[in-house]
């Protein structure tokens, strides 16, 4: 075997200097990819940031600009509907009170009957009155006696006028005594006269064919004699086979609605039919608090559905007023500069108009001078609008520029 030593195995000096050049070009291309994600990253935000702020510039501009509706006047080729609140009354009503004084003994109708003119209501008991009459008669009686005799005596005295047993005094004294006798029967009668008349008002009877539409008593109720105040209203009767409607007509039409002039009137009960009323007076003056006049019409009420005392809506149909344009009222600008509407020009900016008002329909209005057929109306302008504003028109939900 041999003696020499055997010398360790040593690296090649080659490999840890190929080791050593890999690695910094590792570190290179990482750090270059990553500087290029880095710059991608803000590259990125940077256009995001500025694409964001460009649709938010344009959002805030189109929000600056107004969007408003536009409407076309309209001219009716009739006149327009005038529609008024009214009220129903009976076209007689009459309530019933007692001429005498008592208890009811019996009432013989009760509300909705229908009763003819002279029919017994009912019947009141008069104990009082009743000892009255008797009184009256009984000094009717007295009196009566006491006129025979004095005709008598008078008849007695004249006929010895010729003799010299009586004077000519003594015969006018017995022939004046039977004169004032007379004249006392006369007024004794009178008196029983009117208490039988009186007597009469205990039977209580209607006053015209009609409905009985009140009845304020019952049996035994004490009854005191009298008007309204002093006495209580036993019953009421109604002539409803006619129907008087009143209504408050505003100033403005009242030159419009004259004696004569038809109208259509509906009530709750019957929403789908209409009942013809006819103009029979008017007031001819103005409430100074309401600012409208009271005219009366009258419609047919044969049927029975339309019930006094009630509620009714009433239609005019007005003449159409020549030249007039309808626009709604919110379309209406009222401020320092009068009273105005708002509209689009050729080129789509505002311009204002001053108008003026031919008739209120209420939700509308006429407009009768300082607007034409083809204009563009803006309804219900937004505050702030001026002159030359350029604003955006709103149809079916979207933002159309005014100027397309």
């Amino acid at each position: 075997m041999s003696s020499e030593p055997i010398e360790p195995v040593r690296q090649s000096a080659y490999e840890p200097s190929a080791a050593r050049t890999r690695t910094p070009r590792r570190l290179a291309g990482a750090s270059v990819a990553g500087v290029a994600i880095v710059v991608v990253a803000v590259v990125s935000g940077l256009v995001l940031r500025t694409t964001d702020s460009r649709k938010l510039k344009t959002w805030t501009d189109s929000q600056a600009v107004p969007t408003v509706n536009v409407i076309a006047p309209v001219r009716d080729a009739s006149g327009p509907v005038l529609t008024l609140p009214s009220e129903l009354q009976a076209y007689s009503r009459a309530p019933i009170f007692a001429r005498v004084s008592g208890y009811l003994k019996a009432w013989n109708v009760d509300i909705g009957a229908h009763v003819k003119a002279g029919q017994p209501l009912a019947e009141i008991e008069t104990p009082e009155l009743d000892q009255q009459l008797a009184q009256a008669k009984a000094d009717l009686d007295t009196a009566k006696a006491n006129a025979d005799l004095a005709a008598t005596t008078a008849r007695r005295w004249q006929s010895m006028l010729g003799t010299d047993a009586v004077a000519q005094q003594d015969v006018d004294q017995r022939t004046g005594d039977y004169a004032a006798k007379k004249a006392i029967v006369a007024a004794a009668q009178a008196n029983v006269e009117r208490l039988i008349a009186t007597k009469g008002f205990a039977r209580i009877v209607a006053p015209f064919d009609g409905v009985v539409t009140a009845r304020d008593t019952d049996v035994g109720a004490l009854i005191n004699a009298g008007s309204a105040g002093a006495g209580q209203e036993l019953f009421a009767v109604s002539n409803v086979t006619q129907l008087r409607v009143y209504v408050q007509v505003p100033q403005n039409y009242v030159p419009l609605i004259h004696e004569g002039t038809t109208a259509t009137l509906t009530v709750p009960a019957y929403p789908d039919q209409q009942f013809a009323a006819r103009v029979i007076a008017s007031a001819d003056a103005v409430n100074a608090n309401s600012g409208s006049t009271l005219v009366q019409l009258l419609v047919d009420n044969k049927e029975g559905k339309l019930l006094p005392g009630g509620f009714a809506s009433l239609q005019f149909r007005l003449p159409v007023e020549a030249n007039a344009l309808r626009v709604p009222a919110s379309a209406l600008v009222f401020d320092g500069h009068g009273l105005r509407v708002a509209t689009l020009d050729t080129g789509g900016h505002v311009m204002f108009k001053s108008v003026t008002i031919a008739r209120d329909l209420g939700d509308a209005v006429e407009i009768g001078s300082g607007l034409k057929p083809t204009d563009r109306v803006i309804d219900t302008p937004p505050d702030g609008l001026a002159n030359g504003d350029a604003v955006e028109v709103a149809t079916g939900g979207k933002k159309v520029s005014a100027h397309g």
